[in-house]
């Protein structure tokens, strides 16, 4: 016998897959929020930037220097009580703070941001 729209299912039939479906979409569903609750998780991390070196400033090892370079402009900017952000002094200030750490990796990083404002 060959079935062109397949086999016949009664109503039975029908209803016990229908029962084993919504648990099978629930687990889905469930481990679908649980990676993405895991991946949010890890991407969260504090850093202590009165902590950075230079040496890890310039090696990336705790982030990158682009978000440490904003992160300072932020806070130095705030001091100041000045809500600009210059994005062209940005990148000025974060190359000539590059260009200081390289020669200075045992100092911290605010030490030398300090030591470029003298």
């Amino acid at each position: 016998m060959i079935w062109i729209n397949g086999p016949q299912r009664d109503h039975w039939t029908l209803a016990r897959q229908e029962n084993v479906m919504v648990p099978f979409r629930a687990a889905a569903a469930a481990l679908l929020a649980a990676t993405l609750m895991a991946s949010q998780a890890e991407a969260q991390v504090m850093v202590d930037v009165s902590k950075i070196t230079c040496d890890q400033y310039i090696t990336q090892r705790i982030t990158h220097t682009r978000s440490v370079n904003i992160w300072l402009s932020g806070f130095y900017a705030g001091r100041r009580n000045n809500p600009v952000l210059d994005t062209q002094q940005l990148e000025r200030n974060g190359n000539k703070l590059s260009r200081f750490c390289e020669s200075h990796r045992d100092m911290l990083l605010l030490d030398a941001v300090g030591a470029l404002k003298n």
